[in-house]
């Protein structure tokens, strides 16, 4: 099967189109034939070993010293089950799924094993397996923190940094819970973000993004690694500020700050909780969610893709096409 393996830490030339075996199913994995993958930020930053001080030493160790101990990056994969273990009672081959591999990475190839346990669906009805790829890593997170933020019907809220696969999940998720909207981005981002929804959009380049004093219930900042005193004002009486990233001084900092109050700095990571997947699946059915898809490359062009997410243009989702869907 043809993959595309990581063969050092650095930029998108570090990616090479190989040939290995596809893997064999254990007995409690399934094997998912790959149709299509994504580039998230995530990934690029795996690729180039881009992590916070405080977790580089676990991380080296974790993913590998000199490279990517597992080679194949990508977490993020939308395709069809073409056997099962002995001990897998969830699909069935001939299943169309979408799946999140987590730190097993592995979806730029053309086949995966995972564990039925994993973070793994039935794509909705209506969905391309490109539209059903993006879903793990930007309706779970987006999700995720609207619902720690306990965004409601008749809140308004900030996305900072919503121009992403996360932040533009996250509009349309918060209009579905009845909320109102503002967005901050780079100045290509904005008009897309008000096509889906937001009220009023800021470039962060060159607006103060939080001169918007006392006005929103809950922040949810995709990007932002510590709240900030001026961030921390544009909050209402009770709100609460959610850092979607944040690095260790933020959290140590949020820690802090939420002894001395008011307003609440809030950070966890997404559990992938079954019912986050059931949530978006449905919204996703009846056509109030939809995926947005930026660009698609074939899994030949992976390069072009990884140096596309590394530019900071990308709107939305990128979508890798690892075997066209009519194969």
């Amino acid at each position: 099967m043809r993959v595309v393996v990581c063969a050092g830490y650095g930029g998108p030339d570090r990616l090479q189109l190989m040939e290995r075996p596809e893997p064999v199913v254990k007995d409690d994995e399934i094997k998912i034939r790959i149709y299509a993958a994504t580039v998230t930020a995530g990934d690029c930053e795996a690729r180039r070993f881009d992590f916070p001080a405080f977790l580089w030493l676990p991380m080296r160790l974790f993913l590998g010293v000199f490279k990517p101990r597992k080679g194949v990056l990508g977490q993020e994969v939308a395709g069809e089950i073409v056997a099962i273990g002995d001990k897998v009672t969830r699909f069935q081959p001939g299943d169309k799924v979408y799946a999140a591999t987590l730190f097993r990475f592995g979806a730029y190839a053309e086949y995966i094993c995972l564990p039925q346990t994993y973070p793994v669906s039935l794509i909705p009805d209506g969905l391309s397996f490109a539209q059903a790829a993006t879903i793990p890593t930007g309706g779970v997170n987006a999700l995720h923190f609207l619902r720690l933020a306990q965004v409601k019907s008749g809140d308004r809220i900030l996305i900072n940094g919503a121009g992403g696969s996360i932040g533009t999940y996250a509009v349309q998720l918060a209009k579905i819970l009845g909320a109102t909207v503002d967005c901050s981005d780079s100045a290509n981002k904005l008009e897309g973000l008000k096509r889906l929804g937001a009220e009023r959009v800021f470039d962060y380049q060159s607006e103060d993004v939080f001169t918007q004093r006392a006005s929103y219930d809950a922040v949810i900042d995709v990007v932002g690694k510590k709240a900030t005193d001026d961030a921390l004002s544009a909050l209402k009486v009770g709100g609460c500020y959610v850092l979607g990233a944040p690095s260790l001084g933020g959290m140590i900092s949020a820690s802090r700050r939420n002894k001395k109050g008011p307003g609440k700095i809030l950070f966890e990571f997404a559990d992938y909780k079954p019912e986050l997947l059931t949530a978006l699946n449905r919204w996703l059915s009846e056509g109030k969610l939809t995926p947005l898809i930026d660009r698609e490359y074939p899994l030949a062009e992976v390069r072009a893709a990884h140096a596309y997410v590394d530019s900071g243009q990308k709107f939305g989702n990128l979508v890798i096409n690892v075997i066209p869907a009519d194969q």
